[in-house]
């Protein structure tokens, strides 16, 4: 039974808090959410901390953290698996007093043995238990499984929007544990369940998890109720075919926050990485929900490309209104333990971001440009800068200055002036551009001078050249 075509849509996405938030649970993530919230629909968070061993509140709240970086916003409260154990249990005993299920009484040495039999003659390992037909008069006083009916005969299609049908035999569906002899419901239990419960409608998540869909759909039809939507999206890859990991560089979401790419470009790449909407490249949030759908998810793995993702945070960078980078800029910032901009650089960053902005990748590299509004005086030349600082640079400086006092404060005007001037002493502006770097910003590779003259104001431009020409 599926799911009414007029059904609402509901997507989710449940990562195991037992680490970072890998970027590959992030590209789900966003695929949940923007098929979710195209569709006017809902996008909910699991937490599937069943593995106590493992699972902690440090990853749970990188995982919290990562999705708020993203702007993956979604709806109502984190749902915590294993505070749901008992709902689990509860299923499983209704499927056993349904007959559905059954009690199996062997021990783990009896499949162990089951199973080398099977090795040793080439045969299907998965366990076929004594127990699941014997009447409950014959059942022993000891420890048991729950373990669910497969069917033995036939095959179980699962229809999935990106990988089209996929067939599998019957034959090879083992009467899976759903509780084990402690009480404790298995993993593929609790998804079935909470999917259900929490109305999911549609599954998007990895292909790794596309064999379990033939186990998990054993439950939803011996519980009767609708199966989800299917769309199992291939993994992710590094630039040489294999696997994404820590060999390729950083595979946390949280680790590209720190490094400074903006959260709308990493969007924006994640979710142009196996899927694609004609030719577009570059796109908004807005065109992204509109445009996506599962269809057209590609079958085969993606390839992470650092370049790709740095030339989109690059445009993103440059479209984004001043206001709002600069509040990005100050959130990353403070996340990454630097120090706030001060009440007197905020508008000095702002009036200069509009040039800024046009070449920045990321936001080290924006702040780095602005490095000569940052700077406070006396400033001081790196050790490049300091060699176009030379006697008879800061006596042409010093020159320079009494024809400041009373410049005009326009691109226009000032660039005539320093033209007029450099044309003054027989030489080229480009000549008296380095020494100009060098003292208003103290590096060798600056913005404009002139872009750096109308952020720095008159008379901050003028002390910074008369410090420099003394």
């Amino acid at each position: 039974m599926s799911q009414p075509s007029d059904t609402p849509v509901v997507t989710r996405i449940a990562p195991s808090p037992t680490g970072f938030m890998h970027i590959g649970t992030a590209r789900t993530a966003l695929f949940n959410w923007l098929y979710a919230r195209g569709r006017g629909g809902k996008f909910l968070l699991r937490i599937e901390d069943t593995d106590r061993a493992r699972s902690t509140p440090e990853a749970t709240d990188a995982i919290l953290r990562g999705m708020d970086w993203l702007g993956l916003d979604y709806d109502g409260e984190p749902v915590s698996q294993f505070e749901r154990s008992a709902r689990h249990a509860e299923v499983a005993n209704q499927l056993l007093a349904e007959g559905k299920a059954y009690k199996c009484f062997a021990t783990q040495d009896e499949i162990e043995a089951f199973r080398e039999a099977a090795r040793a003659t080439n045969s299907s390992t998965h366990y076929h238990s004594p127990w699941r037909d014997t009447p409950a008069s014959d059942h022993p006083d000891a420890p048991y499984v729950i373990r669910i009916k497969a069917p033995k005969e036939g095959q179980t299609v699962i229809r999935d929007e990106v990988q089209g049908d996929v067939t599998i035999k019957n034959s090879q569906l083992d009467d899976m544990i759903l509780l084990r002899s402690d009480g404790t419901p298995v993993y593929m239990l609790a998804v079935v369940v909470d999917d259900h419960d929490m109305g999911i409608t549609h599954v998007i998540r990895g292909d790794d998890h596309l064999n379990n869909a033939a186990r998990q759909m054993m439950i939803y039809e011996a519980m009767g109720w609708p199966l989800p939507v299917y769309a199992h999206i291939p993994l992710i890859f590094g630039p040489d075919g294999k696997k994404l990991s820590k060999r390729h560089g950083a595979t946390g979401v949280e680790e590209y926050q720190h490094m400074g790419y903006p959260a709308a470009g990493m969007r924006n790449y994640l979710a142009r990485l196996g899927w694609s909407h004609g030719d577009d490249e570059f796109f908004t949030d807005a065109q992204a929900r509109d445009w996506f759908d599962l269809p057209s998810i590609g079958k085969s793995p993606a390839r992470f490309d650092f370049k790709k993702l740095e030339n989109l945070c690059g445009q993103h960078i440059a479209q984004t209104e001043n206001a709002a980078l600069l509040h990005e800029i100050e959130a990353f910032l403070a996340v990454t333990g630097q120090p706030p901009l001060s009440d007197t650089k905020i508008p000095l960053l702002e009036a200069a971001l509009p040039q800024l902005k046009e070449r920045a990748k990321i936001y080290p590299e924006l702040l780095d440009k602005a490095h000569f509004l940052l700077t406070d005086r006396p400033v001081r030349p790196d050790e490049k800068a300091a060699k176009a600082l030379d006697p008879v640079s800061r006596g042409i400086l010093k020159e320079l200055t009494p024809h400041l006092q009373n410049a005009s404060w326009t691109r226009a005007d000032l660039e005539a002036l320093l033209n007029g001037f450099a044309e003054e002493k027989g030489t080229k502006f480009g000549q008296l551009a380095a020494p100009l770097r060098a003292a208003l910003a103290g590096r060798a590779a600056t913005p404009s001078v002139f872009d750096m003259m109308l952020v720095l104001g008159p008379d901050e431009t003028r002390a910074r050249i008369q410090d420099a020409a003394a």
